[in-house]
C-alpha cells in the first residue's frame, strides 16, 4: 500500500513538470546496474545548440567555450520537484568531475537572478548557473519538460538525453560521460 501511494506521488510530481514518469525514482539500489538505461542515446547526435547566458554572479558561460570537452547541459526551474531533487547529485557530480576535463552546466529556465543565486546559495551549488531568462535557448533544444539535461561531446553534439530526475553522481552514469572524452 505504502508503495503504490509513494508511486503515485512520484507520478503526479512528474505529471506537474510535465514529464512522464521515470525509472530513476522508482529504485535507487538498481541505479547503477541501470545507468546506461538512464540516459537515452541520440543515435542522430545532432549538433548542440550554442548559448552564451549570464549566471547569477555576472559570469557569461558560453557552450562554445566549452567544445573539446564533454558538457553536461541541464535544463531546470526551481519551482520544479524533480528538478530540485536532482540538484544535490548534480553538485556531487560536479565535484567529481570539475577537475577531470567534464563541464557541468545548469541553465535555469525563465526565472530571475534574485531567484537562482538564492537557491544555489540555499543548496550550497557551486557549478555554472546560466540562465535563459527569456526561454530562447531553451526552446530550441529537443525536450518536452523540465527536468531535461543533454550529454554533449567534445564535438559539439548532443549524444545522450535524460528526461526527468537522475542520480547524476552515480558512477556507472558518471563512466558513460567520462567515456567520451577519449
Amino acid at each position: 500500500m505504502k508503495h503504490s501511494i509513494i508511486s503515485t506521488l512520484l507520478a503526479a510530481l512528474a505529471a506537474a513538470c510535465m514529464l512522464a514518469p521515470v525509472q530513476a525514482a522508482a529504485d535507487a539500489a538498481g541505479a547503477s546496474a541501470a545507468a546506461a538505461e538512464l540516459l537515452d542515446p541520440l543515435p542522430e547526435k545532432p549538433a548542440a545548440p550554442g548559448f552564451a547566458l549570464q549566471g547569477p554572479g555576472g559570469d557569461t558561460y558560453s557552450l562554445a567555450d566549452m567544445q573539446g570537452k564533454p558538457v553536461i547541459v541541464n535544463f531546470w526551474a526551481t519551482w520544479c520537484p524533480p528538478c530540485r531533487a536532482e540538484m544535490p547529485a548534480m553538485q556531487r557530480a560536479w565535484e567529481t568531475l570539475r577537475d577531470h576535463g567534464v563541464m557541468l552546466v545548469g541553465v535555469n529556465v525563465g526565472e530571475s537572478e534574485a531567484e537562482v543565486a538564492a537557491f544555489a546559495e540555499q543548496l550550497d551549488l557551486d557549478f555554472p548557473l546560466p540562465m535563459d531568462t527569456d526561454m530562447s535557448v531553451s526552446q530550441q533544444w529537443p525536450m518536452k519538460g523540465l527536468p531535461t539535461t543533454f550529454v554533449v561531446d567534445p564535438q559539439g553534439r548532443i549524444v545522450y538525453r535524460a528526461q526527468g530526475e537522475r542520480e547524476w553522481d552515480d558512477a556507472a552514469l558518471l563512466d558513460l560521460v567520462r567515456a567520451l572524452r577519449r
